[in-house]
């Protein structure tokens, strides 16, 4: 028995220490990126968003695991010179806060950000998504496609079909207990020890910038909490895309893709071309780079979305837009 004992104790401090190591770099990520923009509150809690510019209104979504600073490497300074911009960090994302079990597929996501489009007062904007914010673009489009000007998608998921990378294996937990334990205790050190496999399969094949770690908030997925509600997002992230991409072809909007050729992480000839192939009225760029293009060539991306914004101006509704696949 009292081997017993002593060998419980033994585990017992083992993830007493496990956690602790957790809330060390849960507080040391949260110091290296404090919030940067505002506070109000949703029907998830507080949301954390930033509001800049004036001109026609941009709505950034960001990706799986991301937050608000994957487009602060440049492109929201640029796009503020003529446009209004608002980004937000996604409700149960960096500095927002989501409760535990709320859904979260892409079109539960969706309904959110018209819940947050009242509240901002947001009209018609383009909305850009970068990665599962894509998809979460779309299935707005889907919902209410009058409430918007067009989308301009950054790298998106727009389609089921494609196994997921290897990369995400740690995200794949089924229940939100052992989700909650391993997010205050293995979650933190496994990322710590993979992060730079992890960093080349994001970015690769270009370079993570300096300024990802703090200014991009790459930090924020140490935190526990981002882990917790990344990890839900992944296991929802496809949950509902094949009857949402069944109403693309009826979409009113415009919608413009802007893909790297050698993302590693969602496959563009499969996202983008598949899906072009498919609905002719959607438009296609293909450039040299990898699946974190807000980050990594942020200008790029502001001069597509500039142009989609250009474009797209003073239509608001179209029924079908011209073929555009260009290269």
């Amino acid at each position: 028995m009292t081997i017993v004992l002593a060998l419980l104790g033994l585990l017992l401090a083992f993830f007493l220490g496990l956690a602790l190591y957790a809330y060390i770099w849960n507080r040391r990520a949260q110091r290296a990126v404090p919030p940067r923009g505002a506070f109000t509150r949703i029907s998830t809690g507080r949301l954390h968003y930033l509001d800049v510019g004036q001109g026609p209104a941009i709505f950034l979504i960001h990706g799986l695991g991301g937050q608000m600073g994957n487009f602060d490497c440049g492109l929201i300074d640029d796009l503020a010179r003529d446009h209004r911009v608002i980004a937000i960090d996604r409700p149960g994302m960096g500095w927002s806060e989501r409760p535990l079990s709320q859904p979260c597929t892409p079109a539960d996501t969706a309904r959110l950000m018209f819940e947050i489009m009242d509240k901002l007062g947001i009209e018609q904007p383009l909305v850009v998504g970068h990665s599962l914010g894509g998809a979460i673009a779309l299935s707005m489009a889907v919902q209410n496609a009058e409430r918007l000007r067009g989308l301009a998608l950054l790298a998106p998921l727009t389609l089921r079909g494609q196994e997921p990378s290897p990369v995400f294996d740690g995200l794949a937990i089924q229940s939100d207990v052992q989700r909650f334990l391993t997010a205050w205790t293995f979650a933190t050190p496994a990322a710590l020890r993979n992060g730079e496999a992890v960093i080349q399969q994001l970015y690769g094949p270009e370079e993570m910038p300096p300024n990802a770690v703090t200014q991009g908030g790459a930090l924020l997925s140490l935190v526990p909490r981002h882990f917790y509600h990344t990890s839900r997002d992944y296991i929802n992230s496809v949950r509902g895309l094949e009857e949402t991409s069944r109403k693309y072809a009826d979409l009113t909007v415009p919608v413009r893709l802007l893909y790297g050729t050698e993302d590693q992480i969602l496959d563009p000839q499969h996202h983008g071309a598949k899906l072009v192939g498919r609905h002719p009225q959607m438009g296609l760029k293909l450039i040299h780079g990898g699946h974190m293009l807000p980050v990594t060539q942020p200008q790029v991306c502001a001069e597509f979305i500039r142009d989609a914004s250009t474009k797209m101006r003073g239509s608001l509704t179209i029924r079908r837009a011209s073929p555009e696949v260009y290269r």
